[in-house]
């Protein structure tokens, strides 16, 4: 099991980044990916999820109508997909659509409760800015600032997190609500925000979060 390495849960911002700024209206939680197919016992589980989804849902709780929750959609079957995806579908034969359960794509139940009004946005690679209106949503709401949690913190999250910079988001991690299957790999993401996007990526608790988003 994952222990998502405490010394790296401080936060910190580099470069003059607007640590002091609190979150308001145009504040949004983007949360990724938490759904059944990597909680439960599947090729994909993610061990450590429960142990953050506390954090998760104190933070849909707090705002769910500011809240925006992507779903990662596997192949239909395996060999659907361009190019290194018609592999990796091959390669994860029984995460495809056709063999796993549907229901194991939905939400995690504590967190499904809280559509609507939080929202639901489906994607079917890693990014959740690529073929959708996630930017559109985004921009209806005035929204300047992501706080961003779910998983993997080392895959789907990474993607998230780096559309959102390029696209000038302002990005706060939830470092106590974000997990992966690879330690290491999330210890090292975390450190890498701090190191090299200190101005564009903040990393604060849930605790702190809340603190500032009232």
């Amino acid at each position: 099991m994952g222990t998502g390495n405490a010394r790296l849960t401080n936060s910190h911002a580099q470069d003059g980044g607007p640590s002091a700024e609190p979150f308001g209206d145009r504040c949004v939680h983007l949360c990724v990916d938490m759904q059944r197919m990597f909680a439960e016992s599947t090729d994909w589980q993610t061990p450590w999820m429960p142990r953050v989804l506390p954090h998760v849902h104190r933070l849909a709780e707090a705002h769910p109508e500011r809240t925006i929750f992507t779903r990662f959609i596997p192949a239909a079957r395996p060999g659907e997909g361009r190019g290194t995806w018609a592999t990796y579908s091959e390669r994860w034969a029984d995460m495809t659509r056709e063999r796993l359960a549907p229901d194991l794509i939905d939400l995690v139940p504590d967190l499904a409760r809280f559509v609507p009004p939080a929202q639901v946005i489906d994607k079917a690679v890693y990014s959740p800015w690529l073929d959708t209106d996630l930017d559109d949503r985004l921009r209806a709401r005035a929204a300047d600032t992501l706080i961003v949690t779910g998983a993997e913190t080392d895959v789907c999250v990474l993607a998230a997190v780096l559309g959102g910079v390029d696209l000038g988001y302002r990005i706060v991690l939830a470092t106590d609500a974000l997990c992966s299957s690879c330690d290491e790999a999330h210890d090292a993401l975390l450190l890498m925000y701090r190191m090299r996007y200190g101005h564009q990526v903040e990393t604060m608790t849930t605790a702190e979060i809340l603190d500032r988003w009232r």
